[in-house]
């Protein structure tokens, strides 16, 4: 059986990530993938810290109830265009109680690292522009159960509709192949173990740690 060795935690990550070449314009684009309720949200707010302030992006804020995976080409028009060009990008985000776009627009100016957060982050149309793809691994069902708990009763329609979506997803577009890190959430902190790829044409890991 083939052993790895672990790669450590948030600082050498922030480390590794630093030092990948950029893979949109100037910005190191980092995909946080993983199941629904498996720590995505907390464990980006986390690694941003460990760089310094690094912007995340959300794809809640790209995706609708009606499109819950149908955000790529939205991201890609308001966000990864103009990062590409070196230029700031401005998104509207959208509003899951109004059920519609804001009006006022974010701000995103390019940065050495910027996040991009959510369920399917990884996904095949997202990768050409990734320096690294990383997958929470934690299992579907305990991911699923913790975001359940999270959420409480009064979401339950919507994870009814949501768990066959995720499900039809990572079926057609699996991300975890392709992560180049898998992040694994320990009592204290987290741990790094190397994926079974790598993005970018398997770009590898700088020797940084």
């Amino acid at each position: 059986m083939r052993t790895y060795r672990p790669l450590g935690g948030l600082d050498a990550l922030a480390r590794r990530l630093r030092a990948l070449p950029p893979s949109c314009g100037p910005v190191r684009l980092v995909a946080v993938d993983g199941h629904a309720g498996s720590g995505k949200t907390t464990f980006a707010g986390h690694l941003a810290e460990a760089l310094g302030g690094a912007p995340v992006l959300h794809t809640d804020d790209f995706a609708t109830h009606e499109e819950l995976f149908g955000w790529a080409g939205r991201l890609h028009t308001h966000v990864l265009a103009p990062l590409t060009r070196g230029a700031a990008a401005a998104y509207a985000p959208y509003d899951w109680v109004e059920r519609r776009f804001a009006t006022a627009r974010r701000r995103l100016d390019p940065a050495p690292v910027v996040l991009l957060e959510g369920v399917g982050s990884g996904r095949r149309a997202m990768r050409p522009r990734l320096a690294q793809l990383l997958w929470m691994d934690l299992p579907e069902w305990d991911s699923w159960r913790r975001g359940q708990l999270r959420d409480g009763p009064g979401m339950s329609a919507f994870w009814d509709g949501w768990l066959p979506a995720e499900r039809a997803h990572f079926a057609a577009d699996p991300s975890r192949p392709y992560a180049g890190a898998l992040v694994q959430q320990r009592k204290e902190g987290y741990e790094v173990l190397p994926g079974s790829a790598a993005t970018g044409g398997n770009t590898p890991w700088p020797h940084t740690a």
